[in-house]
């Protein structure tokens, strides 16, 4: 294409690659795709299912948990969750759970931060009492331990970061689990990582707390009142 110059040239400057990068780059970022409500489902999506059976009923529930891959192909490829199904044979509880999953599904199209959700489930308590499940974690609730299937889809899919404990602390726990485990002579009365005498720990609600120099220490987490 010919363009008319009509004044006198006094100067000119060649354009580097610094003053390219910055239009290329708002324009790559103008084009990528970010989760909100308006996204169209497509006719397949990856998903995960979790079974969640609880000592209050004879059947199980399967959570399932459908992920969409945004930009896929790019550098920018996201995996977010998009939409969630409850399902069992037990139907008392049926009107509840189709409510709470489209409750969840619609906070997960909506986009955002949608992490919050797990806590706000993890904090329900059942009026009528939790219970135990094997291995000692005590879960308050069937919703609060369909909060904890969601927050370790969401720590997969790397919305959330797992908490680990630190390698200091990890050492004196195993070292205290090996010195219990060593001077306990009653064999467990269930199957379980930890002692049969270990009380609830208020932090990670694991049945692992332990009276050890004097001190109570959780063997699943590391919490001591002695600090």
């Amino acid at each position: 294409m010919t363009k008319k110059i009509g004044q006198k040239i006094v100067g000119y400057k060649v354009a580097s690659e610094e003053d390219v990068k910055p239009a290329e780059k708002k324009a790559t970022e103008s084009n990528i795709i970010q989760m909100h409500e308006k996204v169209s489902r497509p006719e397949a999506l990856a998903g995960s299912t979790y079974k969640i059976k609880t000592p209050m009923s004879d059947h199980a529930l399967y959570l399932t948990i459908n992920d969409i891959i945004l930009n896929e192909g790019t550098d920018h490829e996201l995996r977010r969750p998009f939409e969630v199904f409850i399902n069992s044979k037990n139907m008392d509880h049926f009107q509840w759970i189709v409510a709470l999953t489209r409750v969840i599904s619609a906070v997960f199209r909506k986009g955002g931060d949608c992490t919050f959700l797990v806590e706000e489930l993890k904090a329900v308590f059942d009026p009528q009492g939790g219970y135990f499940k094997p291995g000692g974690k005590f879960m308050p609730s069937l919703v609060a331990e369909i909060g904890w299937a969601i927050e370790d889809h969401l720590q997969k899919i790397g919305l959330l970061k797992k908490p680990e404990i630190p390698e200091h602390q990890q050492k004196i726990m195993d070292e205290k689990r090996a010195e219990f485990e060593g001077a306990a002579v009653a064999p467990a009365a269930e199957a379980s990582d930890f002692p049969p005498t270990a009380e609830l720990c208020k932090k990670c609600s694991v049945k692992a707390t332990i009276l050890m120099d004097g001190c109570m220490t959780c063997l699943n987490c590391g919490d001591s009142k002695c600090g």
